[in-house]
């Protein structure tokens, strides 16, 4: 219990420095948008952010499957190098005159960076701690980065306000490398990984794949996540421009709509390990999508100019299920391993979790691309009393059907049959 209780701290701060800038990325475009100077489209800066997350999260598979077992005494080595890459990409980043610039630096070379430090870090979490409390660790662990989400978009603003553009990129890479340095050499790799490298180490079992399981999750996780990226992005222009709210209230949604998940993570992660209110890993994996696309039909579409007070409730609300969806994964993990202990086949945890936050990345990747060209079509200018009249109406529709879609895991174990002798058929 005591290591339980010392370890979360380095684990939640080398990644979840980079997903600060990540989660207050609205801050920039929002500053972009008002001080364009860069060669290229503005439009394209819309999706910098989530582009980020998409790569980070794509590519964890690929890291994962390295760094579980004959690569894994390189972990901290690999954490280092990450923190060197990202770093970099952050400085050359406030040196940007085009927007390509901003794409490839923030957008795609900080987010492979940050995935090897995410990657390195979590392989170890995963083995310090067992069946009975992993998910309510990576819960723990996953709420640090909403403590990260909801300060930083006030240490953002103040620094962009206040020193512009370039300086405050040159103070984030400042802050990521100073963190990441401190943390990486607190945590430990599992002794069991030390000396695989020195021995012929087994292959990856992969017989997994043949289990339905991995399909319903993956396909859920890529509807939640492609709507989840959207209102951080959005959220600041869309207070600015369709509420009319001040430049201050669009850094305030960001940090009510991060603030929530602090208590979520924890929450959905006991939720998952609890053996006094057992629910299945599908019903507690549905419940935050399915109430996030409660919350984006019912109070981001119903908001109106300057109804500030039902714009922070949609944001603590969609901000409290849809950050708590990720710890929700470690019932999944469970429910995996014990279908494979059913059949006496061996399975990799760490490499399940890799390609849980890989599907994750292509849909981020996709709601960003799609938010763009919703936003595109969203033209439609009528008088309407809501914002399903205005230009975010496409884009509101979008996350909510995306979120809503991600809580199909439900139907799993849904059979039809049973209806038929209370419609009175046979």
């Amino acid at each position: 219990m005591g290591y339980f209780c010392r370890g979360f701290f380095p684990y939640a701060r080398p990644a979840h420095s980079y997903t600060g800038f990540a989660m207050s990325y609205g801050i920039f475009q929002e500053y972009y948008f008002d001080n364009w100077t860069f060669k290229g489209s503005k439009n394209v800066s819309g999706v910098i952010g989530t582009t980020a997350n998409g790569v980070m999260y794509l590519s964890m598979p690929f890291l994962f499957a390295l760094f579980t077992r004959r690569w894994a005494h390189l972990r901290q080595v690999a954490a280092f190098c990450g923190t060197i890459i990202a770093c970099i990409s952050f400085l050359l980043s406030s040196f940007s005159t085009s927007v390509w610039h901003l794409l490839a630096t923030q957008g795609v070379a900080s987010a492979l960076g940050c995935a090897l430090i995410y990657s390195a870090t979590t392989l170890s979490l995963g083995e310090w701690y067992t069946t009975s409390n992993r998910a309510l660790a990576y819960g723990i662990v996953l709420s640090c980065k909403n403590i990260v989400g909801t300060s930083c978009p006030f240490i953002i603003r103040a620094l962009i306000d206040t020193y512009g553009f370039k300086t405050t990129m040159r103070a984030w890479t400042a802050i990521v490398g100073g963190l990441s340095i401190f943390s990486i050499l607190l945590i430990p790799t599992h002794p069991s990984k030390l000396t695989i490298h020195r021995t012929r180490a087994r292959k990856i079992p992969w017989t997994f794949l043949k289990h339905r399981s991995i399909y319903f999750y993956s396909i859920a996780i890529i509807f939640q996540s492609s709507g989840y990226g959207i209102p951080q992005s959005y959220l600041p222009t869309y207070a600015r421009d369709i509420a009319k709210l001040s430049q201050t209230s669009g850094t305030l949604m960001l940090a009510v709509f991060n603030a929530p998940g602090i208590i979520a993570s924890s929450f959905f992660g006991w939720l998952s390990d609890n053996k006094h209110i057992k629910l299945s890993a599908q019903v507690v994996s549905a419940i935050p999508p399915v109430s996030s696309a409660l919350a984006t039909f019912l109070l981001w579409g119903l908001t109106t100019e300057g109804n500030i007070g039902l714009l922070i409730v949609f944001s603590m609300t969609f901000g409290f299920f849809s950050s708590g969806y990720s710890a929700t994964w470690g019932g999944m993990l469970k429910q995996m391993e014990f279908e494979s202990a059913e059949r006496n086949e061996a399975v990799d945890s760490g490499m399940l979790y890799g390609l849980l936050n890989g599907v994750r990345g292509i849909g981020y990747a996709s709601g960003g691309v799609a938010g763009i060209e919703l936003l595109k079509a969203g033209t439609i200018s009528g008088n309407s009393r809501f914002v399903y009249g205005t230009s975010y109406g496409p884009l509101i529709l979008f996350t909510g059907l995306s979120s809503l879609l991600g809580g199909w895991v439900l139907l799993w174990r849904w059979n039809p049959t049973r209806l038929l002798p209370l419609l009175g058929m046979r």
